[in-house]
């Protein structure tokens, strides 16, 4: 049975790791407005040290590469950034599960904020500071399209377009701010997220590279434990010369018993077998 995308059920169910999402990030916002409201130094020291702002990062705050996600500003950007999660997020956790979408919403994050950082470090461009959901948020479109790429999506509750081109026009719409407020950090990170979802579908959510993590994770385990296994043969060995007792092991750390004449299984050599 085919996966449903938002465009096929209306209003997308309200559960799992994405309500989870949505509820943490409204509850920062509001907690900021408040601040900002009746305590606008605390507001502003909490913005401070949540914002990402790579001269913080550089003086060893590298917890901003993750709180700044949940940090917000502008009313209409917060809304159209947790929006963009309600309604994409449940399509892609369905595919991936919550604590992976978890995973995949914090780390594509952080990964944008990375990118910025190191943007930044030309001391050119990717100045000033960051404070949004939408990295995330745009991380999340582009893994809705690498899994959906031929689905349609209401956009803007009026038209049915594809997908892949809500994606070519956010980008081109972040790229035109871009461009106006001088490559400013703030949207830097907002395409670098784009990329972030890119590389994180490439890395850990495509089939064949979780078949190929999985048998590399076998592989190094299988590899750990004939080493333990051959070591502990060396061991056997030397304590077996202190007992004057000659023992032998092949390179597999198998035990390879001493030949005898009169063996009643007719000669056969037992071992022990991997």
């Amino acid at each position: 049975m085919p996966r449903s995308t938002p465009s096929e059920m209306g209003l997308p169910p309200f559960r799992g790791a994405v309500r989870q999402i949505v509820l943490v990030c409204v509850a920062f916002y509001v907690f900021i407005l408040l601040l900002a409201a009746f305590a606008p130094r605390v507001g502003a020291a909490v913005l401070e040290i949540g914002a990402l702002d790579p001269g913080h990062v550089r003086h060893g705050w590298i917890w901003q590469l993750v709180t700044y996600a949940f940090m917000a500003g502008d009313p209409w950007q917060f809304a159209v950034s947790v929006a963009g999660v309600y309604f994409l997020g449940p399509t892609v956790e369905d595919r991936i599960g919550p604590r992976r979408f978890w995973i995949f919403f914090l780390g594509s994050s952080t990964l944008a904020g990375l990118a910025g950082f190191a943007l930044s470090l030309t001391g050119v461009i990717a100045q000033g500071s960051a404070l949004t959901v939408g990295a995330a948020t745009n991380a999340i479109l582009m893994v809705f399209y690498l899994f959906n790429r031929d689905a349609p999506i209401m956009a803007f509750f009026v038209i049915r377009i594809p997908v892949k081109w809500l994606v070519l026009f956010f980008a081109a719409l972040e790229t035109a701010y871009l461009l106006i407020y001088h490559f400013a950090l703030y949207y830097f990170v907002l395409l670098l997220g784009l990329g972030a979802g890119y590389v994180w579908y490439s890395l850990f959510l495509t089939r064949k590279t979780s078949l190929h993590l999985s048998e590399k994770y076998f592989s190094l385990r299988n590899s750990y434990y004939r080493w333990k296994r051959r070591r502990a043969a060396r061991k056997f060995e030397v304590y077996m010369r202190d007992q004057n007792r000659t023992v032998t092991f092949d390179e597999h750390g198998n035990f390879v018993p001493p030949e005898e004449s009169d063996k009643k299984n007719g000669g056969g050599k037992s071992g022990w077998v991997n």
